[in-house]
């Protein structure tokens, strides 16, 4: 069986270069190229540069070129970024795992409408044990279901733009959903000033940014004298990486389609 050929999007930024360090380990994949912005310092660079691994593919700001080389393309750059290389895909039929987060319900629907004639992957954390965790608050909501006050608590280093987290959004969605709520009415995104008490309906989200914080999350079930935490840390990237091409594997064979973590790890 040929190895399953890998064009990592923002090559040259944390993610990228942890994408490259793992699809390099990967047994049964093999890079065929990756990609940055235009006027990005490594272009022309090794692509292992910056992980200490030589290899033989540089650093193109071609995304069209990159994009034909392979069979799947992982992408977590911004929306702008990922849009632009899905419509490249889509056009050369290729297999797409996106981890970007921060999309607008419209560019949503146009990840979506790409789905019907390529198979991707979209997911707001392809980490495995954050997917297990979005199990648990499942089974969680499902129990804490009366009397029980939701908060959702997260915290990532300096550099992230969006928030809150997309894996925190997910993990109020997945608890709404279970509580027969809508997060679009109940998420209250911070609070400051005379607030008024507590609606129990609610689902709070506060946000951390500082340091070098790779990604932790909390979701808080506060009821009368008890509370329960859920949480996961994430001590590297690599989780998210790895994840990622489990996920492109998922995708080899298929002709469309629209899925995310859940459906690779079967737990649907």
């Amino acid at each position: 069986m040929l190895p399953l050929r890998i064009a990592i999007a923002g090559a040259s930024g944390r993610m990228g270069r942890m994408l490259i360090e793992a699809t390099l380990k990967e047994e049964g994949a093999v890079l065929a190229s990756a990609f940055d912005r235009p006027g990005t310092t490594f272009i022309g660079r090794d692509a292992g540069e910056l992980s200490g691994n030589a290899t033989d593919v540089l650093i193109t700001d071609d995304p069209r070129a990159a994009i034909a080389a392979a069979d799947c393309v992982i992408d977590f750059t911004r929306p702008e970024g990922t849009l632009a290389h899905l419509a490249i895909a889509r056009a050369l039929g290729k297999a797409m795992v996106i981890g970007t987060t921060g999309f607008s319900p419209t560019e949503k629907e146009a990840i979506a409408a790409a789905a019907q004639a390529i198979p991707i992957v979209f997911a707001p954390n392809m980490a495995v044990g954050v997917n297990a965790v979005f199990k648990l608050l499942e089974v969680a909501a499902r129990i804490l279901d009366d009397g029980y006050d939701v908060e959702v608590i997260e915290a990532h280093h300096r550099f992230k733009v969006d928030a809150p987290s997309g894996t925190a959004l997910r993990m109020g969605e997945v608890v709404a959903r279970e509580l027969g709520r809508d997060l679009e009415t109940c998420a209250i995104y911070g609070r400051e000033g005379v607030t008024g008490e507590r609606k129990a309906e609610t689902i709070g989200f506060s946000t951390i940014r500082g340091g070098d914080v790779v990604g932790d999350h909390t979701v808080l079930f506060a009821g009368i004298g008890e509370r329960i935490e859920i949480t996961h840390k994430s001590g590297s990237r690599m989780p998210y990486a790895s994840g990622s091409l489990r996920a492109a594997r998922f995708l080899a064979g298929r002709s469309s389609g629209l899925f995310d973590m859940q459906d690779v790890l079967g737990l649907r």
